[in-house]
């Protein structure tokens, strides 16, 4: 993708992304759990995402951002890269914070670490209940078996999923959407030429961690069919 590209892009996203948030300016959220929700927030932060990740680091920050202003929530981030190097930070209630380390992150060489993103967020579930995990990748270099286990226990401690696949690879999609239906999660694909959409999809996932499923259902009346999407697939896992 040219500069010129890259540039159009992220002013037609970053328009939509302003008046998609109008929407929710007044949608106050009230836990229903007495507490901030948890989130935990992991990123491929490979080479094959170099391409469009300076614009999505930024959109994503602006969307946690605003969700933030929403309803109380804290988030912890979670990437890997390179070889064998996969890092989380510690839980974050500021979005500049969150922001800050995001768009610090840069992309490197390596094979996907998926298994230690998910092993990560059962141990950190010990210590206290997450309430939704986001996972944002464009590949899968793993065991399907292996993972689909791992998801499987996410599901027993009811910490849903939800992967949003950069890109349409058929085999990924496949071994992605597997992996969300076994938590209890949902996974959607978003274009490299619409980041904005990611950042509907990730606004929706930080309401469902702060508000649960009454928030996500109403948040998605106002939204476009990939939030709808999501919704549906929660339903139909319970």
């Amino acid at each position: 993708m040219t500069n010129r590209s890259k540039s159009a892009v992220s002013k037609a996203g970053s328009s939509e992304i302003d008046a998609f948030l109008e929407k929710v300016e007044n949608f106050p959220i009230v836990s229903p759990k007495g507490r901030p929700g948890r989130l935990i927030f992991a990123m491929d932060a490979t080479a094959s995402r170099a391409p469009t990740w300076d614009m999505a680091c930024q959109l994503q920050g602006k969307m946690f951002t605003e969700a933030n202003g929403i309803g109380e929530l804290d988030v912890q981030l979670v990437f890997f890269r390179g070889y064998k190097e996969c890092k989380s930070t510690k839980w974050l209630n500021n979005p500049i914070d969150l922001v800050r380390l995001m768009t610090s992150v840069t992309c490197l060489a390596g094979r996907t670490q998926i298994e230690r993103v998910l092993q990560h967020a059962l141990r950190e579930s010990n210590d206290l209940p997450i309430d939704a995990m986001v996972y944002v990748g464009d590949s899968m270099e793993e065991s399907v078996d292996k993972l689909g286990e791992l998801a499987g226990q996410l599901r027993l401690i009811n910490l849903p999923l939800f992967i949003f696949q950069e890109g349409h690879d058929i085999v990924t999609s496949d071994a992605f959407r597997q992996f969300a239906q076994l938590s209890g999660g949902a996974h959607c694909s978003f274009d490299n030429n619409s980041a904005d959409q990611l950042g509907s999809l990730l606004t929706a996932v930080a309401l469902y961690a702060t508000g649960g499923t009454g928030a996500i259902e109403r948040f998605a009346k106002l939204s476009g069919p990939l939030v709808k999407n999501v919704v549906a697939q929660i339903e139909h896992d319970r």
